[in-house]
């Protein structure tokens, strides 16, 4: 395993994760642990794109419950449907949100949270926990966001 992440000097963000799924799919494949794989892959992103906050939740006794993440103190648990993380794991499918004090029922476990992606992670059809990621800047994400984060959690072993 490398303990190096090698994205080209001058990339711009798709190059960055172009050049990111190979290596992360290398490290992810080499570890069976969760936890572990999950907790590289938040700190590998927060390395690189310098995400305000990024992390996981996951499926607990009905609940998101909070798992490895980077950046400052989260909420640990969500309820089904509630906030952007719980309306991705309701309908299964990525929030990409640009402005969070627009979306109804957003929660805000940091008032610098201004936009939001979150991306479902499944287990043949259920959905299995979410990988959750803020901006302190409006519309931080877009489209090549989601096509390569999709990419990658399809990548984690659950």
């Amino acid at each position: 395993m490398t303990e190096h992440i090698m994205i080209p000097a001058g990339a711009d963000k798709a190059g960055k994760y172009e050049a990111l799924l190979p290596q992360l799919e290398a490290l992810v494949h080499a570890e069976t642990d969760l936890i572990a794989n999950l907790a590289n892959i938040a700190a590998v992103l927060k390395d690189v794109f310098g995400f305000f906050w990024v992390g996981f939740y996951l499926v607990k006794e009905g609940q998101l419950v909070l798992g490895p993440f980077q950046g400052p103190l989260a909420c640990t648990r969500i309820a089904f449907g509630m906030g952007v993380c719980g309306k991705a794991w309701e309908t299964g499918q990525t929030q990409l949100i640009p402005d969070v004090d627009a979306f109804p029922g957003h929660i805000a476990c940091s008032a610098d949270s201004r936009s939001e992606i979150v991306v479902p992670i499944r287990k043949a059809d259920t959905v299995v926990g979410v990988l959750d990621i803020d901006s302190d800047k409006l519309a931080g994400f877009d489209a090549t966001d989601q096509k390569y984060l999709e990419m990658m959690v399809s990548l984690v072993p659950t």
